[in-house]
Formats: C-alpha cells, sequence, structure tokens
C-alpha cells in the first residue's frame, strides 16, 4: 500500500467539473495487474464522476479504511468506479499508448464481471505475447455517439470528449475508434450516412494534427436489436462500405466482417451474441481482439495526411 499524495500534501479538494492528479507513487506493476485504490470522502461527496458499467466489483466501507489492507471492513458492493478515471503509468518498457475510443462495444458491456474480458483487454494481453510494449487505454462509453452529446450532459459525444479521452492521454500514439452504431440506431437517428462519415473525418483530422495515427472499425451488425431496422442496416453498409476503402482511417479493422453471422450478415453470429442483438459476449470480445492487426497499431510517427 502507498499513500498517494497531491502537490506533497494528504488532502485534495476537486473543484465541481474538473480533476486532480496526484503525485507520482513508486510501485511495482506487473504486466496485465489489477490496482486496487481507495478513496475516502469524509462527508457525503454528492454527484461524483464514476464508471457506471465498469463490469469490475468495488467494494466500499464506512469510515476511514484506506490505509488497511485487509478487506475486513469492506463488505458493501457497487458496480461502479468512482472518483477515479484514469491510471498513468511511467515505464521505459513502454512506447506510448493506444487508446480505444468506443461505445458499449468498448465499454465491455456484457462481458463478465470481474475477469477482463473487454476486448481491449484481450488485445492487451496479444499485444503482451507478441513483444509490442504499448499500452492498451480503455475509453469506452456505453450509449456514446459521435455527433450527439446526451441531454443529462453525463455522455458527451465522441466528438467533444475526443481531446478529454483520448488525445489528451498520456502517452498516446494510436487512436482507435470505434463508435458510430448508436448514432444511427438511437433516437434521434441520423439517417444520413454523410454526417457520420464527417464526424469521423473530423476524429481523424484532429488525431492527425496531434501526430496521432488512427485506425477505424467498421460498425457491427444489429439486426435483432430494438433499435433496427431495414433503413437502420442501409444506413450501416453505406458507413461500413466508406470505412473500407481506406480513405478515412490510416488503417481499419473490419469488426463487421468477424462478428456477422455469415448466413444473415445483418446479425451477430449467434456464438458471439450476448442475447442483446448488440453486444458481444466473451467469444465475441476475444475475436475482435484476434481481429486487429497488431502491426496497425505500431507507433511509428506516421499517419496519412
Amino acid at each position: 500500500m502507498r499513500a498517494l499524495t497531491f502537490a506533497g500534501g494528504a488532502e485534495a479538494v476537486i473543484p465541481a467539473g474538473g480533476s486532480v492528479v496526484s503525485d507520482a507513487a513508486q510501485l511495482t506493476v506487473p504486466d496485465s495487474a489489477d490496482l486496487l485504490v481507495t478513496t475516502y470522502s469524509p462527508t457525503a461527496s454528492g454527484p461524483v464522476t464514476y464508471h457506471p458499467d465498469a463490469r469490475q466489483i468495488s467494494y466500499t466501507a464506512r469510515g476511514e479504511h484506506t490505509a488497511q489492507t485487509s478487506g475486513a471492513a469492506f463488505v458493501g458492493q457497487s458496480p461502479h468506479w468512482r472518483y477515479v478515471t484514469g491510471v498513468d503509468v511511467f515505464t521505459p518498457r513502454a512506447d506510448g499508448a493506444v487508446v480505444v475510443l468506443g461505445d458499449s462495444l468498448t465499454d465491455g458491456v456484457a462481458s463478465t464481471v470481474g475477469a477482463n474480458r473487454r476486448w481491449t483487454d484481450d488485445l492487451a494481453m496479444r499485444m503482451l505475447n507478441s513483444g509490442l510494449r504499448m499500452g492498451v487505454l480503455n475509453a469506452g462509453l456505453s450509449g456514446n455517439r459521435i455527433l450527439l452529446d446526451e441531454s443529462t450532459g453525463f455522455d458527451p459525444g465522441g466528438l467533444n470528449r475526443l481531446g478529454r479521452d483520448a488525445l489528451g492521454a498520456t502517452g498516446a500514439r494510436t487512436l482507435v475508434v470505434q463508435l458510430g452504431i448508436n448514432d444511427i440506431l438511437r433516437a434521434p437517428r441520423q439517417t444520413e450516412p454523410a454526417f457520420v462519415i464527417d464526424g469521423l473525418r473530423a476524429i481523424v483530422h484532429r488525431a492527425h494534427a496531434q501526430g496521432v495515427r488512427v485506425v477505424g472499425a467498421t460498425l457491427a451488425p444489429v439486426q435483432g436489436h430494438a433499435g433496427y431496422s431495414a433503413a437502420v442496416e442501409a444506413v450501416r453498409q453505406k458507413i461500413n462500405q466508406k470505412i473500407r476503402t481506406g480513405v478515412i482511417f490510416d488503417d481499419v479493422v473490419d469488426f463487421d466482417k468477424v462478428l456477422r453471422d455469415p448466413r444473415r450478415p445483418a446479425r451477430l453470429l449467434g456464438a458471439y451474441d450476448s442475447g442483446d442483438h448488440l453486444n458481444p459476449n466473451n467469444a465475441g470480445y476475444q475475436a475482435m481482439a484476434d481481429a486487429v492487426a497488431l502491426g496497425t497499431l505500431k507507433s511509428d510517427g506516421k499517419a496519412n495526411a
């Protein structure tokens, strides 16, 4: 256990809508390890930053137990991550990071809780085993769209959160974009493929301005989902067709091809369907990770103009 400090002090006040970064803590962090971070609020916190579908159980306790190495006091459970939005790991062994900007498929919805079976976890293991020394940063947000923010204000669209969640991430060298299906699936539906494509182009343009390479993903099939219609499918196909031409991104990973049922290509393969006809199961997430050509992620400083 290490006590975190903030500018040398033991306490920190987080301004509304703001953030703070702790001082560095020296730790031995094994590859692909789980990291325990314990926070304590002396008074009722009110609304705080939280990740609603973390696919990981957090344990809660009453009172101040942050320094305890025993978990005996932590008898409560929560499916959310609170307060902590990211951890920077500084190591000479890594050549920057791959950041994945995505929706529920990247968030890992329907993957096994506590098992680290999001497709980004599986990708990180592939990279580790191959000797590709880059971190993988998951910037998935369930329900996320490219063009629209949620009316609640708690879910900014991909274009609005691009700088904060992806391009502003420490060590970002390559960006993988897995977004677009919610723009055409959720009301108000985007019925013009050109607007979604222009949104993807805008992401790429901003990434290239910072020297970040961009890999784009095709939109996976959704037939059977409540929001599906023939019109939605037609828009999805047109967007995918444009992505596959290679004129938008530096490289492409074809999630549609790897996840679809060959006999019913508008639908997820049954072996990969979690049951909601939108989000894959563990096997589907593994297939997504396996579909990424690792060479497309390498940080070589080259990006298409």
